[in-house]
């Protein structure tokens, strides 16, 4: 089975967005909210869910840029000031344990070869699994239900 680490958002590529207005947001594909429900605003930088009063922003965000069919952007959301995690090796973040995820395998043109759906419990095993076959070279993992990015998988 292959190792591997969970890849968050850098949070340099977000913060100055809370800076802007709600107008200028607005040409940046983005809004401003309040958390009003936990868990239910889960952070792409810090892989945590946001807490109740939080000031977050909805950011539209292009998970997969190479030109490929599965070009992809998505709405995700990241919350003002989060420190960026750095889950250790083969550490499937909290954050994904309690909810229906996704998983996409793409190989180094960016074309998917493989996916499946499962509990986030099963996440460690089947990015482990998938990881193993030397045609993937990423793995995204997305929340089934809204099918939002969440993070990347690589081998390590």
């Amino acid at each position: 089975m292959a190792n591997f680490q969970i890849q968050a958002l850098p949070t340099a590529t977000f913060q100055e967005l809370f800076d802007l207005s709600d107008e200028d947001l607005k040409a940046h594909d983005a809004v401003r909210q309040l958390v009003s429900t936990k868990p239910g605003v889960p952070c792409r930088i810090s892989l945590e869910d946001a807490e109740v009063g939080e000031e977050v922003i909805l950011a539209n965000y292009e998970y997969v840029l190479a030109p490929s069919p599965y070009r992809a952007r998505h709405a995700i959301y990241v919350r003002k000031g989060a420190p960026e995690a750095r889950p250790s090796v083969n550490e499937v973040p909290a954050l994904f344990q309690h909810r229906l995820m996704g998983l996409r395998a793409y190989d180094h043109d960016q074309m998917m070869i493989a996916c499946d759906v499962m509990a986030g419990t099963l996440l460690g095993p089947a990015i482990s699994m998938l990881l193993d076959n030397p045609r993937i070279d990423c793995v995204h993992i997305h929340n089934a239900k809204p099918g939002c990015y969440a993070a990347r998988a690589v081998r390590v």
